[in-house]
């Protein structure tokens, strides 16, 4: 049997990369049967552009282009809901997350019967191409203190990631459903608990435009967690 694949990349002003991300997918997907469901977050640059052109070129390409305040969480769910397949495939547009390592995580997915497969940075080794050192300890931090969660990944700030539709389908009112970290939010609200394994890679240097961290962003993921802990200690 075909495997079957919706990828989900949600973006913000990347003219530069979506075209080369899609031509790396069909590289390494030559045998799956795949959809590629680019979710514009309005951007102001020539991203909207690029994705009305490919939508004529593809069968597979399925872009969305959205109008709101940019939200990532916000346009994964907005992805995830327009998918067709029942695995789900979240990755950054930004050239960061290789497409190589999609046939191993699909692959341990379904050879361990998973719910969810992260693709793991290599976060406890420094010279990462892709990440500086601020960015790497901070990391760190923010995963030793979701560790008091009980989350079952390396890496919960991921956002490279593999998992079951019906997951989402089933618990997507119990989600947080805003910021910047959609796999913790998976993790943590999903219920029954998620069987989750990991898959280590190398997380590239961003080729164009910068990170879209900033302090707005911390601050919704402070938010997140402090509410996620208040659910685990007092409801769950």
């Amino acid at each position: 049997m075909k495997r079957k694949l919706s990828i989900v990349i949600p973006i913000l002003n990347e003219e530069k990369n979506i075209l080369p991300l899609t031509k790396k997918i069909q590289k390494y997907l030559k045998s799956y049967d795949f959809e590629i469901i680019f979710v514009d977050d309005s951007s102001n640059d020539k991203s909207k552009e690029i994705l009305k052109k490919l939508k004529k070129k593809y069968l597979f390409f399925k872009p969305i282009l959205r109008s709101n305040e940019p939200d990532l969480s916000k346009s994964c769910f907005d992805g995830i809901k327009k998918s067709k397949f029942k695995n789900i495939l979240i990755m950054d547009g930004d050239l960061q997350h290789d497409p190589k390592y999609i046939p191993n995580m699909y692959n341990k997915y379904i050879k361990e019967d998973l719910d969810l497969v992260v693709g793991a940075r290599k976060l406890n080794k420094p010279n990462n191409p892709g990440l500086s050192e601020t960015r790497r300890f901070a990391s760190l931090i923010l995963i030793y203190f979701f560790s008091f969660l009980n989350i079952k990944t390396k890496d919960p700030m991921s956002g490279f990631f593999l998992f079951k539709k019906k997951i989402f389908a089933k618990n997507k009112k119990r989600y947080f459903g805003k910021g910047f970290k959609i796999l913790a939010d998976l993790i943590i609200n999903s219920k029954p608990k998620l069987k989750t394994g990991d898959i280590y890679i190398d997380f590239k240097r961003r080729y164009h435009d910068k990170s879209k961290m900033n302090y707005k962003i911390l601050l919704i993921l402070i938010n997140f967690y402090l509410i996620s802990l208040c659910r685990k200690l007092f409801i769950n």
